[in-house]
């Protein structure tokens, strides 16, 4: 009897093992999206950051990208990567955010918003994550004060950075928030919705060294694509972002304040955009081809 019993309650104890096995399995399948964006942020930046910070003196200051380098030279090389850290803070995190909230998201919306047509419920996805990652904007503050040269003598690290803004209130860390709220929805709207697409129509690929070169190819049409369009963004973001304390002006202000003092000229606006279209060309194959190759190795 004894033994009976026994053998009836050993399957139990195995299937309650297996169960818990493969819930936690399902755990970890899920986080590698979290955590394969968190490594091709970290590969990106440490890469491109000096092209990042010449591309942000001429947003900023509307200079040519030879006095933008010849700036960096003067600089000295021990100021290269001065900043780095926020943007490797900030980006580690937000395209682990960007690609682990768009996936957790897009499969909660299809489960249980399934009338909705599949692209609108992704957008949605997409359009949530963004602003998820915009909790962050701290980071990408800090980094804009530490870029440029006007600061040098205030900071000479991102803790102290960080110290100024405090005595300005919590509004001060966010200053630049709602530029940063429209480059992201609208960004990773693209970006999701036509990185399937556009991969489908690249050579298919029958390596995996095919496989990487088309995720490149993939991410970096649509990264510069998307690093174009959203430029003028970017450019009221860094000119907001540079300022410590004062009103808090709204994007077309800003937007109309620039365009002033660039004689009104697209061209001048756009200053810079030709070197920012190359890097997030780069950035953007680096970011999608490492995070690819690491969903397939995680």
């Amino acid at each position: 009897m004894m033994d009976s019993e026994a053998h009836n309650k050993r399957p139990q104890m195995l299937t309650s093992s297996n169960q818990d096995l493969s819930a936690h399995i399902a755990d970890v399948g899920q986080m590698k999206h979290y955590f394969c964006g968190c490594c091709a942020a970290f590969n990106n930046v440490a890469i491109t950051y000096p092209v990042q910070k010449i591309l942000f003196r001429q947003q900023l200051y509307g200079i040519k990208t030879r006095d933008a380098v010849l700036q960096l030279r003067r600089d000295g090389f021990r100021n290269l990567y001065r900043g780095i850290l926020p943007p490797l803070m900030q980006k580690t995190t937000t395209l682990a955010l960007m690609f682990g909230l768009y996936e957790d998201l897009s499969r909660l919306l299809l489960k249980h918003v399934s009338t909705a047509p599949e692209f609108a419920t992704r957008s949605v996805a997409a359009v949530l994550a963004g602003t998820t990652e915009a909790v962050l904007t701290p980071f990408e503050r800090v980094q804009t004060l530490l870029q440029d040269h006007k600061h040098h003598d205030k900071f000479t690290n991102t803790y102290q950075a960080f110290r100024a803004l405090r005595c300005h209130g919590i509004a001060e860390y966010y200053r630049g928030l709602v530029p940063i709220l429209f480059r992201n929805g609208f960004s990773n709207v693209l970006f999701f919705g036509l990185r399937g697409p556009i991969k489908e129509h690249l050579p298919t690929a029958t390596t995996n060294s095919a496989h990487l070169v088309n995720d490149f190819i993939c991410g970096g049409v649509l990264g510069a694509m998307l690093g174009f369009l959203s430029f003028p963004i970017n450019v009221v973001k860094a000119r907001i972002q540079s300022q410590i304390g004062g009103p808090f002006q709204s994007l077309p202000m800003v937007l109309k304040t620039i365009w002033l003092e660039r004689d009104r000229n697209l061209i001048n606006l756009f200053r810079g955009a030709h070197l920012n279209y190359h890097r997030s060309l780069i950035s953007w194959g680096i970011i999608n081809a490492t995070y690819e190759f690491l969903l397939k190795i995680v």
